[in-house]
């Protein structure tokens, strides 16, 4: 599958750090990476010279009508989450969603797709800050603040900063593969994979695993998938009641335990697809499932694919034997 072609709108005054997030996990790297890069071009509505928030100005010579050929369109800010998108940035939203693109908010840019008619009657997610105003703006939007990204398919919204990261890395997993992902990962210092509901905000670091009890059980549970896992067992092993247990995990994960073990499970399972030739039933025994009709049932939950699918797809030499 070749490479999709991106187009990431700016405006006036924008963040650098916003502006090339996309570039940072989807672009090229120097010297050549471990993926084919994604094509991206920067658009504006009025090209040319503009300001950025850090005070220098970047040149754009591409205009609205170069999202008529993109793949993906991102729009990763917006200045004025009180104030409408330009009628013009509105419009070719909608044209380039209509006509099939994938269309990607990241943090206050979801306001502009909000603003374009896109997210009425769909989930979205942005930055927590701002969560009043969108909903005062937009009460047709089901907003969930608490999420890192939200994944509807044509549509996918990120909430602030770093969770745009996380959101262009859920991407290249949906569309390269779980191993690609990874890899980009490693190479930019991120974490290879946030569930998408993971909290916007979690008030403490994860400290080092030899001073943290909690985070020593998370670890040793990420290489232990493939056996059953009970809070109660968690917690003891935490040497915490489940009560203290429950919620030292959420207040440090933002997520239950339950969906933050299926997450595991799922990025473990696409990592056996796509570099194993493992049967389905040794992948969801291997990865904590069971059954193949539990893995089943996650993967089409979660992916919207079936396990066999996701293999044909991103499979590497090693898995088609």
């Amino acid at each position: 599958m070749s490479a999709p072609s991106v187009a990431v709108l700016a405006f006036e005054g924008i963040s650098p750090f916003h502006l090339a997030v996309p570039s940072l996990v989807w672009g090229p790297e120097s010297p050549a990476g471990d993926m084919e890069p994604w094509p991206i071009t920067v658009v504006a509505a009025d090209p040319g010279l503009l300001t950025t928030s850090a005070g220098y100005a970047i040149d754009v010579p591409a205009g609205l009508g170069a999202l008529a050929e993109a793949d993906i369109l991102v729009v990763p800010w917006w200045s004025a989450p009180d104030t409408p998108t330009p009628f013009a940035v509105s419009s070719a939203l909608r044209t380039a969603h209509e006509r099939g693109a994938l269309v990607v908010g990241l943090c206050l840019g979801v306001f502009a797709l909000a603003d374009a008619g896109i997210l009425d009657g769909r989930a979205a997610t942005t930055h927590w800050k701002w969560v009043e105003t969108f909903r005062r703006r937009f009460p047709e939007v089901e907003l969930r603040p608490e999420e890192l990204y939200v994944d509807e398919g044509d549509v996918v919204t990120g909430a602030g900063a770093t969770a745009g990261i996380d959101t262009c890395l859920h991407l290249l997993a949906r569309t390269a593969g779980q191993v690609v992902a990874n890899r980009v990962a490693r190479r930019i210092v991120a974490a290879p994979h946030r569930p998408g509901g993971q909290a916007q905000f979690i008030e403490f670091p994860v400290p080092s695993p030899d001073e943290d009890p909690l985070t020593q059980v998370m670890s040793w549970a990420q290489t232990h998938l493939d056996i059953p896992h009970s809070i109660d067992r968690l917690a003891t092993q935490a040497h915490m009641s489940r009560s203290t247990f429950t919620r030292s995990f959420r207040a440090r994960t933002g997520t239950t335990v339950h969906n933050w073990l299926v997450a595991q499970r799922l990025a473990r399972a696409r990592h056996l697809l796509e570099t194993t030739a493992l049967g389905v039933d040794a992948v969801a025994a291997q990865s904590g499932f069971g059954t193949p009709a539990r893995l089943r049932e996650h993967f089409a939950a979660a992916l919207g694919t079936t396990p066999t699918r996701y293999r044909v797809e991103f499979a590497g030499p090693a898995s088609r034997v």
